[in-house]
């Protein structure tokens, strides 16, 4: 039966879905066009906590259109992309290239090392890109595959001296290992794009007062330079909520030593206020050995190459590829009971809290063909993504975090973890045993939904 529209509310427990979604698309032949615009700030005129550029940052677009709609895929190398910003750009995007604003799709890098305060910078360059990826539109042909990379490890571990909750390598915690692909080519055989998605934090220059597009931008880089010719490489994080690259001494020896010249100085009251004060932008100017600083960068350089190393030989194996694609999009909002902390302490200890006013989540999905796209504006712990992945009724179904705004809730544990005393879930909005169930039955509903 064909429908227009359809408007369900379903609870689960204490989640709240409010679940929609538009008329099934017939595939078609479809065209495809990428671009990518440089969004770094002056090196003349560096926001306050960065002293030097390591590399560039960007907005990516590629816009996929058959003979009914368009998409747009995104990649910004931001570390969030708030709500209203999102909204704000989808609707422009519709306005002025006719994209339907639930098929554009925005997904930052969650780069630690992009200034905060690059909004204007970011909606522009966002425009430039899809306008300029709609206009290099080609007949074109995709097709996926994954691999795997064992660069991330799960990082909510207890200390083996206190034997209490902290962040470090946990070898034996959930983690998903997917590289998942989308390779787009002309009908020649050309590649035009890659879109990879992959789960690990990208945070190796974090704390170092240094401007990096950090591993997803190293990646990119290494793909679109073995490629040359114009070739985009687009990436989108998997659910990195609790999952960092396998070694981050680099960053850490760097943080410690800016969190030790806070407190030695009084500047920072307490090791939390110490954390915040030397995180995003580099915090206080402390002066740091130039090897501490060229280590991270060699991190950075030598994720990069690894993971595109990767990316690139999916895109080598064979693999059949559509030529006929549906395109639809759709965009719900899951809403679970909210909590408010009552006390402080990063982490080890238990948090209290008492009932705090609800949150919103949104959900979203981008249908190419029988490729699923499924997305949350917030970092989801990883074991979330891998049971959607197990259930959903598409084989080729990518998860993507932190995408399509940033929602108020905080990291989004997986149940369970609601027992681990570490930073992410004492932070977190959520209360327990709602959030999981809800995002896992709201994107698959969604999916089978677009099914219709």
């Amino acid at each position: 039966m064909k429908m227009r529209s359809l408007i369900l509310i379903l609870v689960i427990g204490l989640g709240t879905f409010q679940w929609g979604f538009a008329q099934a698309q017939k595939a078609s032949p479809f065209q495809v066009g990428a671009a990518k615009i440089d969004i770094t700030p002056n090196e003349n005129e560096l926001p306050e906590g960065y002293y030097s550029i390591r590399d560039h940052l960007f907005c990516r677009a590629v816009v996929v259109q058959n003979e009914s709609t368009s998409a747009a895929l995104i990649a910004v190398d931001q570390g969030m992309v708030n709500s209203d910003l999102y909204t704000k750009i989808a609707a422009q995007i519709e306005a002025e290239t006719g994209i339907p604003a639930p098929n554009v799709f925005v997904s930052p890098s969650h780069t630690h090392s992009a200034p905060w305060g690059m909004e204007a910078a970011v909606e522009k360059g966002v425009l430039a890109a899809v306008k300029e990826a709609k206009a290099n539109l080609q007949d074109a042909t995709l097709s996926y595959k994954t691999g795997l990379s064992y660069l991330n490890i799960n990082r909510d571990v207890i200390d083996e001296q206190t034997r209490l909750w902290k962040q470090g390598p946990n070898y034996d915690g959930p983690s998903d290992k997917t590289v998942a692909v989308i390779t787009f080519r002309s009908t020649a055989g050309d590649p035009i794009a890659v879109y990879y998605n992959y789960a690990m934090h990208a945070n190796m220059m974090f704390m170092g007062g240094t401007i990096s597009a950090d591993f997803p931008g190293e990646t990119s880089k290494y793909i679109e330079d073995y490629y040359g010719d114009g070739v985009v490489a687009l990436f989108s994080s998997g659910a990195a909520g609790d999952q960092n690259p396998v070694s981050v001494e680099p960053m850490v020896e760097v943080g410690h030593k800016k969190v030790d010249a806070l407190l030695a100085s009084g500047k920072a009251k307490d090791l939390a206020e110490a954390i915040m004060m030397a995180g995003f932008g580099g915090g206080a100017e402390v002066e740091l050995e130039p090897k501490a600083l060229e280590r991270q960068s060699q991190m950075i350089s030598s994720l990069g190459q690894i993971l595109g190393e990767e990316v690139l030989r999916v895109t080598h194996l064979p693999q059949a590829s559509d030529s006929l694609i549906a395109i639809s999009g759709s965009k719900e909002i899951l809403t679970c009971p909210g909590r408010t902390r009552t006390n402080t302490g990063r982490e080890g200890a238990p948090g209290t809290y008492e009932d705090g006013e609800p949150v919103n989540i949104q959900l979203s999905l981008l249908r190419l063909g029988d490729i699923a796209i499924a997305a949350v504006n917030a970092e989801v712990y990883n074991i979330i993504a891998q049971r959607l992945k197990e259930e959903s009724p598409l084989t080729r179904t990518i998860f993507s975090s932190i995408t399509n705004g940033a929602a108020n809730s905080g990291y989004i544990p997986n149940d369970d973890a609601f027992q681990r005393y570490t930073f992410q879930v004492l932070s977190s909005r959520l209360q327990p045993n709602h959030a999981e169930r809800g995002i896992i039955d709201g994107l698959v509903g969604m999916i089978k939904a677009s099914e219709l």
